[in-house]
């Protein structure tokens, strides 16, 4: 039986080079050198392997994880509803790019529940997905989607799990790499600078505990 990596998420080079200059433009600024960050649900490890920081850790489900992850960073191969194995206020930067709207609300919960303890003082809960206000007509092209988020609603369930929104920009990111436009270095960091981001459907959010 074909998995989901194999219908909706092959391994895409482009995709590396996205996050790598993401990572570097953008995300990296946010993260000292001596922090830890937990990647939730981190897939091809794009994220996670991009990031320098003194402590790496991956989450997901999906056992291919480990085949992806550079050496250094730490591989959990479980539910992403489980972070008991992580010390209370351990984590500086939390991220998860294109998960929530997998999960029901009610594991949506247990996960922010738990992860309000594991963040240290200060720490963040930092989100990048599709933003159902802008990319209704592809949200359910993905048959794993559970949840519908816009940045108006997911900012209210967080802020009903006890979490203060820092940043929420509605319109961050194109929804996929999979267009003709050519995916280069140069242009993502053009984009990212631009005051209106055409084609975005894909939301940010920055959260820390309340």
């Amino acid at each position: 039986m074909n998995t989901y990596h194999e219908i909706r998420l092959p391994y895409d080079e482009k995709r590396e080079v996205l996050w790598r200059t993401l990572c570097e433009s953008y995300f990296q600024r946010q993260i000292p050198h001596h922090a830890c960050v937990l990647e939730l649900g981190a897939g091809y490890g794009h994220f996670i392997n991009n990031i320098k920081c003194a402590r790496r850790i991956a989450v997901d489900r999906w056992e291919g994880l480990r085949e992806h992850l550079q050496p250094g960073v730490t591989a959990y191969i479980q539910d992403v509803t489980d972070l008991s194995f992580l010390e209370p206020e351990s984590v500086d930067f939390a991220f998860a790019s294109n998960l929530f709207e997998h999960l029901t609300q009610r594991d949506l919960s247990l996960l922010l529940g738990q992860l309000r303890a594991k963040l240290k003082p200060g720490g963040t809960l930092n989100i990048l997905q599709p933003n159902y206000r802008f990319a209704f007509k592809e949200y359910f092209d993905d048959f794993t989607h559970l949840s519908v988020y816009s940045h108006t609603s997911l900012c209210g369930f967080l802020a009903s799990q006890g979490f203060r929104v820092v940043d929420c920009q509605p319109k961050f990111l194109p929804l996929t790499v999979k267009s003709r436009l050519p995916v280069w270095p140069v242009l993502i960091q053009l984009y990212l600078a631009l005051p209106f981001k055409p084609m975005a459907r894909q939301m940010l959010i920055r959260a820390s505990v309340a």
